[in-house]
């Protein structure tokens, strides 16, 4: 017989059958089996024909009849991010169909992830100019008509303040802060005018505000921020009061250099040109009134003017804001300038 060499097997080839044995073999208990014996004919290996094939007996794949294997469902793309609203003529978005009131463009600054200055505009500029203007006349026609149009401006500077902090309702500072300018005008009446008045109001309220934001039972950081906001508005009610101390001719001039400067301020510009704008108008209108000495009592007037126009703007300003602290913290910020800087000009 022929040894094939490993590896070389034909799986194709004629299955393998055993060679019959002619030579005697020892049988199953060791006997010798006869000499010359021989595999009947015809007889064979029953699995021989499968030692090497495997042959499928069963039912078998069809690929045919199979269905199609779907793809995996894919996720549906995302919506649309909305479009912003439209913007108003006034700054303030279109009605919301949920009920609320309109979207304003600081709430959807903040929505938008922005930090936007918004400023008052031509209508609170307007109003502060008209509120200038009655200040003015009040104090060319005296004291206690003085007092009707500044009493206005300390009630608005004390709520503005507050809601431009975002402490609203806040009625018991808002009527602490009106108090305190109330006092302070009666004092100044008391003493003839005398700019000791205001700071002695400021100390005493300062001391009743802190006695009953020691009393809140509030956290202590909010009675700490209550406190601030209190004390502040207080603090600008009374130098609103400012006005009362000053001479009249430079109330005048001064409240008249404000509307004008503000007006200017609030017209469609740059903000760099608008400032210098505005101050040259001030100027301008002081100027008119009385030479180079109401020119910069008009200037100085305007620049605190501007300081407080410029605190109205800040940190996402509601239309409250802009109708409260926007229109009082420019005439009020401006009280200091009037009664300065007459005196330090001679």
């Amino acid at each position: 017989m022929t040894n094939q060499p490993y590896g070389a097997y034909d799986p194709y080839q004629e299955p393998y059958q055993a060679p019959r044995q002619t030579q005697g073999h020892a049988g199953p208990q060791g006997h010798a089996e006869p000499q010359g014996y021989a595999e009947p004919q015809g007889y064979a290996e029953p699995y021989a024909d499968q030692q090497y094939t495997q042959q499928w007996q069963g039912q078998t794949w069809d690929t045919r009849l199979q269905p199609p294997v779907a793809e995996a469902p894919t996720a549906p793309p995302p919506p649309p991010a909305p479009a912003p609203a439209p913007v108003a003529a006034d700054g303030y978005g279109p009605a919301t169909l949920g009920g609320n009131s309109r979207l304003t463009a600081a709430q959807r600054a903040r929505a938008e992830g922005r930090s936007p200055i918004i400023e008052p505009g031509i209508q609170p500029a307007a109003l502060t100019a008209v509120l200038g203007l009655l200040l003015a006349g009040g104090a060319a026609l005296g004291t206690y008509a003085l007092l009707v149009p500044l009493v206005l401006l300390q009630g608005l500077t004390a709520a503005g303040w507050f809601r431009l902090n975002g402490m609203w309702p806040a009625r018991q500072g808002i009527a602490l802060g009106f108090l305190a300018a109330l006092a302070a005008d009666v004092a100044l009446l008391v003493s003839d005018r005398s700019p000791a008045a205001i700071l002695g109001t400021l100390g005493v309220w300062v001391l009743l505000s802190l006695v009953l934001q020691l009393r809140s039972h509030a956290d202590p950081d909010e009675r700490m921020y209550g406190l601030t906001a209190t004390v502040v508005a207080a603090a600008l009610a009374v130098m609103a009061g400012g006005h009362l101390a000053a001479d009249a001719s430079a109330v005048t001039v001064g409240t008249v250099a404000v509307a004008a400067g503000i007006v200017v301020r609030a017209l469609p510009l740059p903000t760099p040109v608008s400032v210098v704008v505005a101050l040259a108008a001030a100027a301008g209108a002081g100027f008119a009134l009385d030479g180079f000495d109401g020119a910069l009592l008009g200037a100085g007037a305007a620049l605190c003017a501007l300081i407080g126009h410029r605190v109205a703007s800040y940190d996402y300003p509601s239309r409250f804001v802009h109708f409260t602290a926007g229109v009082a913290l420019p005439l009020a910020a401006a009280a200091p300038a009037v009664w300065i800087v007459p005196r330090l000009t001679g």
